[in-house]
């Protein structure tokens, strides 16, 4: 009976070193491949690297921004944080520094998709997000741009454009053109072709021009501000705003 007892004891002892056995093998492969993420910030792109590497991690760029603060090559920021656990090849995502900014936007307005995108790539810029908006005359011409030419204290090296395309039937939004410079017909013509119509905004100096009746109160007409013949000096929507068919254009003339 004794003897019965040991073996039962020893067939115990040995289960439960085989179960202590299994859970400390599945605390090493669960926890085993996990490692704390290193700070990058101010490390160059080489070297940040290697830091990741030696850890079982990898970088991954994943934009480029101007700094004022941080040298070009060297890393600004990056996600995960640092501290932060995460498990081996795990991608750690950083923004690299271009340094101050030293290249000039250009002005690509005017020009089509392809000439536009070889001028920005040209000054090693990058070509951002392109969206479209019905407008009259050709399509895939740059409407607008992001940032404007010449800007200053831009973030990123990339422009974003705004192009022309075909207008269709079903489309009533577009892109509103300039219509400063042109005669009273030319200007009046060409919005009516647009589906929007023309008010003439009165001359400034409409109430002392305005014709004087000395007749009686009952006789009187009203005065009537007579547009100059001259050009078109301002418009209202602007050149480049966004208009939809049926909207009055607001035209100013010169003298």
């Amino acid at each position: 009976m004794k003897r019965i007892f040991h073996l039962v004891l020893g067939a115990m002892a040995m289960v439960a070193v085989v179960l202590l056995f299994a859970f400390t093998t599945m605390r090493l492969a669960i926890h085993g491949g996990e490692v704390e993420v290193p700070n990058l910030a101010g490390m160059t792109v080489s070297d940040a690297t290697h830091a990741l590497s030696s850890r079982g991690l990898n970088l991954v760029l994943i934009s480029r921004f101007y700094s004022t603060t941080i040298p070009a090559g060297h890393i600004i920021s990056q996600v995960p944080a640092p501290g932060v656990i995460v498990r081996h090849e795990w991608e750690i995502r950083a923004i690299e520094s271009l340094g101050p900014q030293k290249v000039s936007i250009p002005n690509v307005r005017g020009m089509d998709e392809r000439l536009a995108e070889v001028t920005i790539r040209r000054l090693s810029l990058d070509l951002g997000t392109v969206a479209h908006l019905p407008a009259p005359g050709d399509a895939e011409i740059v409407l607008a741009q992001t940032p404007p030419p010449n800007a200053g204290g831009v973030d990123s090296p990339r422009v974003s454009l705004l192009l022309s395309q075909k207008d269709d039937a079903h489309t009533t939004a577009f892109v509103m053109p300039s219509v400063v410079g042109l005669s009273r017909e030319t200007a009046f013509s060409r919005i009516a072709t647009l589906g929007l119509y023309a008010v003439v905004a009165p001359p400034p100096d409409a109430a002392a021009t305005a014709p004087t009746n000395t007749a009686s109160p009952a006789a009187s007409t009203p005065p009537v501000a007579v547009p100059s013949s001259g050009p078109v000096t301002s418009q209202i929507p602007a050149a480049g705003h966004r208009v939809v068919k049926g909207e009055g254009v607001r035209l100013n003339f010169g003298g």
